[in-house]
């Protein structure tokens, strides 16, 4: 059985969420979103979400870890902020040993609802559906929905180092 982090990264709100996946069955685990305070310096704010992601995964115990691939955005300093929580989410899993896999935002929704164009909403609809957890909040289901995709793509893994 596999225990699957999934990471949707933000500076200002990362989700979280864990499945376990045993090849035919996804279970719900659980879920939250990390939130930095924006009057915060930036190293504090990914130090805060390093340290908050180090007590998931030692509390939580995953051993796979799916995250959304940074996209480049109309704006380069929202694209850069990403892609430091990202970084951060990446260097704890592979400090903690567990392996990382990287998805587009459409094979996510893909995964989840059958259309790589689906709304937020209609992902996080799914994933309640999928996982029976009642409700969830937008940055959660999108991490749940990230660990649902790893469960049914991933045959290989790339673990960053």
């Amino acid at each position: 059985m596999a225990r699957i982090l999934g990471i949707d990264p933000g500076l200002h709100k990362t989700g979280w969420g864990i499945v376990d996946h045993n090849g035919f069955h996804l279970k719900y685990v659980t879920h939250g979103v990390i939130i930095s305070n924006s009057a915060d310096k930036i190293e504090v704010r990914l130090g805060h979400i390093y340290k908050m992601l180090s007590n998931v995964i030692e509390e939580n115990l995953p051993t796979e870890m799916g995250i959304e691939q940074v996209f480049v955005n109309n704006n380069p300093m929202s694209s850069l902020k990403l892609g430091m929580a990202r970084g951060v989410a990446i260097c704890i899993a592979n400090i903690m040993g567990l392996m990382v896999t990287e998805y587009t935002p459409t094979k996510i929704k893909k995964s989840v609802v059958g259309s790589g164009h689906a709304t937020k909403d209609q992902v996080s609809i799914m994933v309640q559906k999928l996982l029976n957890c009642g409700s969830v909040k937008l940055d959660a289901a999108d991490a749940l929905a990230i660990a649902i995709c790893h469960a049914h793509h991933a045959t290989h893994y790339t673990v960053i180092s």
